[in-house]
């Protein structure tokens, strides 16, 4: 005989919906992202592309298994994002000075131009995020977030 009876479905969905960190992480994701997205719209960029940009600004020339290290990108997203920013011009593919089939990717002019340009964007939606996380947010998502870099 079992001693141990399972919780109803419904504490369940209760217990899920009021500390599901998950849950928590998504919507805020879902916010920032609409706020940097309306930000950078008129420069005619997103907020994936753009964090895109900026990584490949960093630490150029890159291969795309770096950056998807970095962003803890799967390879579709990441392929999806490149073939876009490569498109647009931001970005382009250098020779590998080892000589292999690398392909590393770095900013073009436009690329870095674009991201001078959008700056001002950026800004305004830093200080929107800075203001719904709090001080305390904002520490606490950038010391998770530099844990996780490594």
């Amino acid at each position: 005989m079992n001693m141990h009876k399972a919780p109803a479905p419904d504490a369940v969905i209760q217990e899920i919906s009021q500390a599901c960190v998950l849950m928590r992480t998504r919507l805020i994701s879902r916010v920032l992202t609409a706020i940097y997205d309306a930000a950078l719209r008129s420069f005619g960029i997103g907020s994936p592309q753009f964090a895109l940009l900026v990584v490949i600004g960093r630490l150029e020339p890159v291969t795309r298994a770096e950056i998807g290290r970095y962003l803890h990108h799967d390879r579709s997203t990441l392929t999806r994002n490149l073939k876009l920013v490569i498109s647009q011009g931001w970005a382009t593919e250098v020779p590998d000075d080892a000589g292999g089939r690398a392909r590393p990717i770095a900013l073009t002019k436009a690329g870095r131009h674009l991201l001078r340009k959008a700056a001002p964007g950026w800004r305004v939606a830093q200080s929107q995020a800075k203001a719904l996380l709090a001080k305390d947010g904002v520490a606490a998502v950038m010391k998770v977030a530099n844990r996780i870099a490594g």
